[in-house]
């Protein structure tokens, strides 16, 4: 019997349910792992090049589209989950509290979550927004593995700088934070073929 390997079981990956309020959060599982960032650092074409479903999550040109908590089950214990993305949203300041106060309540109180991996633009990274998140995620000891996105918009040598940059920047605040060169349009760091690149925990 061929046995499945870990991309195989991420492409069973399907949707499950969005939730606008905590209330209507699913019941916790045994782990999930849920993707942050800010608008337009292509978290959504992240999530869909990890799980090599290409539309599994909703990719748009219009940044603050991902309002709602979305959730994706891989099995009936493991899910992934799409975090509203943060920052450029064109909507009022009540909608935008909302989100922020959302966002908060999974990130403090959700028991079954083993992590966050952290989406930042490669040119573009650790940005106000994304250092609030992190201190956010410090505070309330959630590992972190961040992705640099959009690697491929470089030249390698300015990748590399910002790889080494961040790596630094992260390691003053946790040994739990991790990071790599991602880009889902040419597919790096979506296999992690790379030891080094691989973070210290998973949905498992």
């Amino acid at each position: 019997m061929r046995s499945i390997s870990p991309a195989d079981v991420l492409r069973r990956a399907s949707f499950q349910l969005s939730a606008a309020e905590r209330r209507g959060l699913p019941p916790d599982g045994d782990a999930e792992v849920a993707f942050a960032g800010r608008s337009n650092s292509g978290k959504s074409s992240a999530l869909n090049a990890i799980t090599g479903r290409r539309g599994l999550a909703r990719v748009s040109k219009t940044p603050g589209r991902t309002r709602l908590i979305n959730f994706f089950t891989i099995d009936d214990r493991h899910a992934l989950v799409d975090l509203p993305g943060y920052g450029y949203a064109k909507v009022s300041y009540e909608t935008r509290a909302g989100w922020e106060e959302l966002l908060g309540d999974y990130l403090r109180t959700r028991r079954c979550l083993r992590g966050v991996v952290m989406v930042m633009d490669c040119r573009h990274p650790l940005t106000p927004l994304d250092e609030a998140l992190l201190d956010f995620c410090t505070d309330t000891g959630r590992p972190v593995h961040v992705l640099l996105t959009k690697a491929d918009k470089l030249a390698h040598s300015a990748q590399l700088a910002t790889l080494r940059e961040v790596r630094k920047q992260l390691a003053t605040r946790s040994s739990d934070f991790s990071v790599q060169l991602f880009s889902a349009q040419s597919g790096r760091g979506s296999r992690r073929r790379r030891r080094s690149s691989r973070p210290g925990w998973s949905c498992r």
